[in-house]
């Protein structure tokens, strides 16, 4: 690809509540313990890259991911409020069998056209996109070298959509767990996916958990 270079798609840590039950959208949960572990075993991995800047939300679980893969390195980290993850409106901090029960066509419609069915007070996937896509191609014309961008589950799912050419209607078929990283080529004709939902293994976040304990003082 002609003038290419890399993009590394990570998304943050585990959060302190368990979004898989619920609807987060923009609330600003923090990392939790576990989050900032995946976070060092991202930092560990990127060690070797040559990354110029790092960019990320101003959600504080983006933020701190960010910051802590920066740790030990002059690397910037810069925020974009841009990137935030998709808003869900009324949604945000429901349980989602709450939601099923109390508004089941609302929920039902969301299931149906996810690329185009908007909260109350949120946004949609299609509008998600309006906002991502543009500030992705500015951070792309601003820098020359191979960058790192921390967004969210939707966030990074609307990006390889695009990346991919395939449908917002198959957004939630895109595997981002915490903590993964995403490998993209991108130049002049746009960006390429070399790599998806790449995690650490277990080993290297156990040896990041080693690295971080506390050293054992010796009795004499």
């Amino acid at each position: 690809m002609k003038g290419a270079r890399v993009l590394y798609l990570a998304r943050h840590g585990e959060l302190t509540t368990d979004e898989h039950r619920r609807f987060l959208g923009q609330l600003d949960i923090p990392l939790s313990a576990n989050g900032r572990t995946q976070a060092r075993a991202l930092r560990a991995f990127c060690r070797p890259l040559a990354i110029s800047r790092i960019f990320c939300s101003d959600h504080s679980r983006s933020r701190e991911t960010a910051e802590i893969i920066a740790r030990q390195r002059a690397i910037p980290v810069m925020e974009d409020s841009r990137l935030r993850e998709i808003s869900l409106g009324v949604w945000e901090g429901c349980s989602m069998s709450e939601i099923a029960k109390e508004h089941p066509q609302e929920f039902k419609a969301r299931g149906e056209d996810l690329e185009n069915y908007r909260v109350s007070g949120g946004e949609s996937f299609a509008d998600c996109r309006l906002r991502v896509l543009p500030a992705l191609k500015e951070i792309l014309l601003s820098t020359s070298e191979d960058i790192l961008i921390v967004g969210h589950a939707g966030v990074n799912r609307v990006i390889l959509c695009d990346a991919l050419e395939i449908p917002l209607a198959n957004v939630l078929r895109i595997g981002q767990a915490y903590g993964c990283l995403n490998i993209l080529e991108c130049g002049d004709a746009g960006c390429r996916v070399k790599l998806l939902n790449l995690v650490p293994r277990e080993a290297a976040i156990a040896r990041v958990k080693a690295e971080t304990q506390p050293k054992a003082t010796a009795i004499t």
